[in-house]
């Protein structure tokens, strides 16, 4: 099922459509390449082979060893797994561990369930562009702290954090604590060379890229502590048990692949449909808020989010959805919460206003046709709402 040519499609934040190029790198091992990567007879070697290729074409693209890259099922898996594998290796050095106010729910609750655990959390504040202060992350070490985890591009609203700067305060404060970024978004939007970032462990989750559902990647850095938390088998080198998703991982490669080569072009297009939009909106309708990064340049190239001010955030949805536009109010995971953003909540936004959020987030295959689409419909179903039921009015 694809998207009908009547719809725009303006959430890919929330999920990507599969590429027809990775598609096609996948189908062949579908087809053929069913054996079990951890038998020693042919079947399994030629698995094994595919496999270690797929890894291989991974490492490339972050500037690793192939041996760093363990496969998983998403993004949410590889936060939970970095960030418990390498908590539960350090407890000998202390159980104090460190995030930000904004991060996504993968990283929250596995930091939440911790502290349950026995762990003490620390959560940096934002500022009110969604910017986490070099210096408040200074302020938060400890000799005791063992695991740091901030994101490199928020979901919710694209702020791009100064990841190798932050990085680098923590190796300077103390080089064995753990250095963990989700990535998730930043993936085919901003450099993932793991040396230039400092970072010791990465996420990163396929349909963020236009590939495959259900598979993604957790590097990790040789010699950085960690325990594997999926049991049950050898498999990835001992940290993650479990029968290979093989066509998931040629799939998780080849959309990274394509996503690094043809990153500048897609920044260019995206850029500029983005900046179209954000030059355009606030003069079609009273009552726009951005929210994120005021530098545009400092926020991921599709993401466009604001506050509509008199308005219910889902309520603008299900109208736009009704004309035939797909986007959301926030994470796609936290869709259908009544509870406001807790990212713009950290970012100072008052809960009302919050509820009014709308995150934008565009595609390779959006044109400024998609955006004149948005531009005609929305000014139109936020003066509808508004006169229906009218909250505080801009």
């Amino acid at each position: 099922m694809t998207t009908a040519p009547d719809r725009v499609y303006l959430d890919h934040a929330a999920t990507t459509p599969l590429d027809r190029r990775v598609l096609a790198a996948m189908l062949p091992v579908y087809e053929g390449v069913w054996g079990n990567a951890s038998s020693i007879y042919a079947e399994g070697r030629q698995a094994r082979q595919v496999l270690e290729a797929a890894r291989r074409d991974v490492a490339a693209v972050l500037g690793s060893r192939s041996n760093d890259i363990v496969f998983t099922s998403g993004g949410s898996e590889s936060d939970n797994t970095a960030i418990r594998g390498a908590a539960y290796a350090s407890t000998r050095r202390g159980k104090h561990i460190i995030t930000t106010q904004i991060e996504h729910h993968a990283v929250l609750h596995t930091f939440e369930q911790l502290e349950r655990e026995g762990f003490e959390a620390t959560y940096l504040p934002v500022d009110r562009e969604g910017f986490v202060s070099v210096d408040d992350l200074r302020a938060a070490l400890r000799p005791d702290t063992t695991v740091v985890s901030i994101m490199y591009a928020n979901n919710e609203v694209g702020t791009v954090e100064p990841i190798a700067e932050l990085a680098a305060a923590v190796k300077a404060f103390d080089h064995h604590i753990v250095f963990h970024t989700d990535a998730v978004q930043a993936a085919g939007a901003l450099d993932l060379n793991v040396d230039t970032l400092s970072v010791d462990l990465m996420s990163l989750a396929a349909h963020k890229i236009y590939g495959p559902k259900g598979v993604g990647v957790l590097y990790i850095r040789p010699r950085t502590p960690f325990v594997g938390q999926m049991l049950g088998g050898s498999q990835e080198r001992n940290r993650r048990a479990g029968t290979e998703n093989l066509a998931g991982a040629v799939g998780m490669a080849k959309a990274l692949q394509l996503a690094e080569a043809e990153r500048d072009t897609n920044t260019a297009h995206l850029t500029e449909l983005r900046d179209y939009l954000a030059t355009e909106l606030p003069t079609r309708m009273p009552g726009v808020r951005l929210t994120g990064a005021s530098d545009m340049s400092k926020r991921l190239p599709n993401s466009f989010s604001c506050c509509l001010e008199g308005v219910e955030g889902e309520a603008v949805l299900i109208q736009l959805d009704l004309n035939g536009i797909s986007c959301s109010s926030g994470s796609a995971c936290t869709t259908g919460s009544l509870e406001p953003s807790h990212v713009l909540t950290a970012m100072g936004v008052p809960p009302d206003i919050a509820r009014a959020s709308l995150r934008i987030t565009l595609g390779h295959a959006n044109t400024r046709a998609d955006i004149d689409r948005l531009l005609t419909i929305l000014p139109t179903a936020v003066q509808k709402l508004r006169a229906l039921a009218p909250l505080a009015q801009p």
